[in-house]
């Protein structure tokens, strides 16, 4: 008989949508070439769009959500990974398109693992998850496009959230100017003590404005909101400044001109860490082990939870009333 284990599934059918705690078997999984006993997961925006009984990113049913996974090898038919080695996979369609992190048990392709960096436990990789690598894969790609600390502040929008937090945390620990914006006043002095010294209002941030450019403030940009947030960056940043565009809890539009572009020089670097090249995703994890290990990972973590807890706090994400991260613990 093959082994049972608890998964949280969401399923529609003719009968209607579902959501909850079911029993899985091994044989239950999607097809894959090593299988992963899953130990933490993490709650991300996509993981509470994924529970929707409209979902816009669930492309089959059922589905088991959870778009991070750590855990150790279970079985493995491919030679770079053995039986009780510790590996963390993120992205990948996982939770979406591939049965995720929200069971006991996964089977994924090889390809889409990491060994667990040195530096980092388990629980820490899921307190950085996808959030945390994308905030920094953005980090990395704008020193790559040559940012470097002393150039002047770098602006995080939507910082009190996943991305937003963790980025402000990596930049004010490799020694960036870091300024905050988030709709949340209450959330100041928890920004300042993750490294931020300049604090923005969300209305500062998201006003429609008629000019193309105006004063010169941000020698760069984390976004993980989109919409009119970016459009405030992309007219405010300085001559030859960077934004790296990461999200869109603030809408899927972006009403801009060309302006900043050729006459400021500002570049716009998009950021996907779903389909990351294997190369990237693997230096983005290693600092994630040391440099860009944020000083405050621990504290990052809100709160973990069970399985029975994940359709509370995924209402919650999609309301914006999460600060920081929630892990999910098998």
């Amino acid at each position: 008989m093959s082994k049972s284990f608890n998964a949280f599934v969401v399923n529609k059918s003719d009968a209607g949508f579902s959501a909850g705690v079911q029993q899985l078997t091994l044989d239950d999984l999607p097809a894959g070439n090593v299988t992963v006993r899953v130990r933490y997961s993490s709650v991300n925006y996509k993981d509470g769009l994924a529970c929707l009984p409209e979902s816009p990113v669930v492309t089959a049913y059922p589905m088991v959500p959870g778009i991070d996974i750590a855990g150790t090898v279970a079985e493995s038919d491919d030679p770079r990974f053995t039986a009780g080695q510790e590996v963390v996979a993120i992205g990948r369609g996982l939770g979406t398109d591939h049965f995720g992190g929200y069971a006991e048990y996964a089977r994924v392709s090889a390809d889409w693992l990491e060994p667990l960096p040195e530096g980092l436990t388990a629980k820490e990789a899921m307190a950085l998850g996808t959030a945390g690598f994308t905030a920094a894969l953005s980090i990395q790609r704008l020193e790559d496009n040559g940012l470097r600390p002393g150039d002047g502040p770098v602006l995080v929008t939507g910082a009190t959230g996943g991305v937003g937090s963790t980025a402000v945390n990596m930049l004010a620990g490799l020694g960036y100017e870091v300024a905050a914006s988030t709709g949340k006043a209450e959330e100041h002095d928890y920004l300042r003590g993750l490294g931020a010294t300049q604090l923005l209002g969300r209305e500062d941030v998201s006003a429609a404005s008629p000019a193309p450019v105006e004063a010169e403030r941000w020698a760069a940009g984390i976004d993980p909101v989109g919409g009119d947030t970016l459009a405030y960056l992309l007219r405010t940043t300085r001559y030859g400044g960077t934004v790296a565009s990461c999200g869109l809890t603030g809408g899927l539009a972006l009403t801009t001109t060309v302006v900043p572009f050729i006459v400021r020089g500002v570049s716009l670097l998009g950021i996907d860490s779903v389909m990351c090249p294997e190369n990237v995703r693997a230096t983005v994890w290693r600092r994630l082990g040391t440099d860009l290990k944020p000083k405050s990972l621990a504290e990052s973590i809100s709160q973990e939870i069970g399985l029975d807890e994940i359709p509370e706090v995924t209402s919650r994400i999609l309301a914006g009333a999460v600060r920081g991260r929630t892990i999910v613990r098998l």
